[in-house]
């Protein structure tokens, strides 16, 4: 995080920090809650007024502007992900695979089972690839098609999706999140895996118990037999059902257990998709640009098979973009000007114990998620910010890393205007705040850390040096 002040400024006042702040939360939420209208637009005026509170502390334009370049520059590996995400899915849907990957799934799987299901393969997928959006991308498409065949409301079926998804991404040792905090924390990988298991097998524990209660309730009827017997047989009419199918996503999780970088890996994914539907669904050249750029809009004439696979394109994808971007230069702004640090040190100024250092903790990854919209920055300003004061209260670095982690990783995408949440919603086809509630594991997650902070379990405190060895060995408190 930005900690230097130019020359001829000077380091804002909290206040003046929270007013750029309540500026942003207020203007979405009206926006949002009140109007249900998109928060572009608010958005971009808290932008304005991070930049007048900037410019009363005495930064110059160049400062301003510098920050807002900085956050869009950090945005912009996301937002390559999410063009090439609209261009796999209506490929995919074009080429049979989405198709495909459903019909299997209403043959499969049964409504009883259905969600915790899902939250288990999406999990182990997770856990094998290291990525939760890729997860989503791929798997997760495909499990929204079969649980709206089913007979579930959408926004369930994107909870239990995402569950999964984030609890895999936040325990796998391929992923990117898993890596950064404790290297940030001044821990070790397996070490801060290990530390986070008690927390986060608490809460894996309670959404797996919330969604076979939720199942129980679609057991299923002759309404729903039938239904799943209409969408096969318009699935059959209309693209060629084959094995084969199952090759893209299959290839695209392989790549990620490889550890090859996503936007190569998805794209991977895009040609061979691209390939099967030249190959088995007959498409030409013209229909296979067609869905790439603007996706498919299915006219099958069955309302669900039409509503499930009309999606995907690149263009499907520009309003997400645009928020990406304007949110970031929120979040460039903020963290530029020091008025990110503003907040933070007053927070941290308040803290009387253990927990209310992890409660600190955890408020500021949520917080971050809202404000640098990036759940990267997020896990960088926790760490970075209260890494000395675990050290001064005699706190292991694990415990850091683990309540960055329970906060920072898994609430991005339960923010509408954070890349996360962006991301999510345009690929799953469900809007932030319909899927929030649902989205079980990862609104739980630093519940439960909260939890634990505040009771004193499993808080690890640096051992002492024994016989001159190294004392920054966690180890259990006593």
């Amino acid at each position: 995080m930005k900690t230097d002040v130019p020359e001829g400024a000077r380091a804002p006042h909290f206040w003046e920090a929270m007013i750029s702040l309540f500026s942003l939360v207020v203007g979405i939420s009206i926006s949002i809650v009140v109007y249900g209208l998109d928060p572009h637009i608010p958005m971009l005026l808290g932008v304005f007024v991070a930049s007048l509170i900037a410019l009363r502390c005495g930064f110059s334009w160049q400062n301003i502007q510098n920050g807002m370049v900085r956050g869009i520059t950090n945005a912009l590996p996301a937002t390559i992900i999410l063009i090439i995400v609209g261009i796999l899915i209506g490929v995919w849907i074009l080429g049979g695979v989405v198709p495909t990957l459903i019909y299997y799934g209403l043959t499969i799987l049964s409504p009883s089972i259905f969600l915790p299901v899902t939250v288990v393969i999406c999990a182990l997928t997770s856990l094998a690839t290291g990525t939760s959006w890729g997860t989503t991308g791929t798997i997760g498409v495909a499990l929204m098609g079969v649980g709206a065949g089913l007979g579930f409301p959408l926004p369930l079926v994107a909870g239990a999706v995402l569950s999964g998804a984030y609890f895999g991404d936040k325990m796998s040792p391929l992923s990117d999140t898993t890596n950064m905090a404790p290297a940030l924390a001044g821990t070790d990988l397996f070490t801060h895996i290990k530390h986070m298991s008690y927390t986060t097998g608490v809460s894996i524990t309670l959404t797996l118990i919330i969604e076979i209660i939720l199942g129980l309730q679609y057991s299923g009827g002759e309404g729903d037999v039938e239904r799943v017997s209409s969408i096969l047989a318009v699935l059959n009419e209309n693209y060629t059902i084959n094995i084969a199918m199952i090759l893209p996503p299959l290839i695209v999780l392989f790549v990620s257990y490889r550890k090859m970088p996503a936007i190569p890996g998805i794209t991977l994914g895009v040609i061979a998709g691209a390939m099967l539907a030249v190959g088995l669904q007959g498409a030409n050249y013209d229909a296979l640009v067609n869905a790439a750029f603007g996706g498919i809009e299915s006219t099958t004439g069955n309302a669900d098979v039409d509503s499930l696979l009309s999606r995907g394109g690149m263009d499907s994808m520009m309003y997400t973009i645009s928020l990406v971007i304007v949110a970031m230069m929120f979040g460039g702004v903020m963290e530029r000007t020091n008025q990110l640090k503003a907040i933070a040190d007053k927070v941290l100024s308040m803290v009387k114990s253990d927990g209310g250092l992890i409660a600190s903790t955890v408020f500021t990854g949520i917080g971050a998620n809202m404000i640098l919209c990036d759940q990267y920055m997020a896990i960088v300003m926790g760490a970075r910010t209260y890494a000395q004061a675990y050290s001064d209260r005699g706190l292991a670095p694990e415990n850091l890393s683990r309540a960055v982690e329970d906060s920072a990783t898994v609430t991005a995408n339960l923010v509408p205007w954070n890349s996360g949440g962006a991301y999510q919603a345009a690929t799953l086809g469900v809007a932030t705040l319909a899927y929030l509630p649902f989205a079980f594991f990862c609104w739980l997650s630093p519940i439960v850390t909260l939890l634990f902070g505040y009771m004193g379990w499993t808080i690890w405190r640096i051992a002492p040096a024994e016989t001159g060895a190294d004392s920054t060995i966690g180890a259990p408190a006593e």
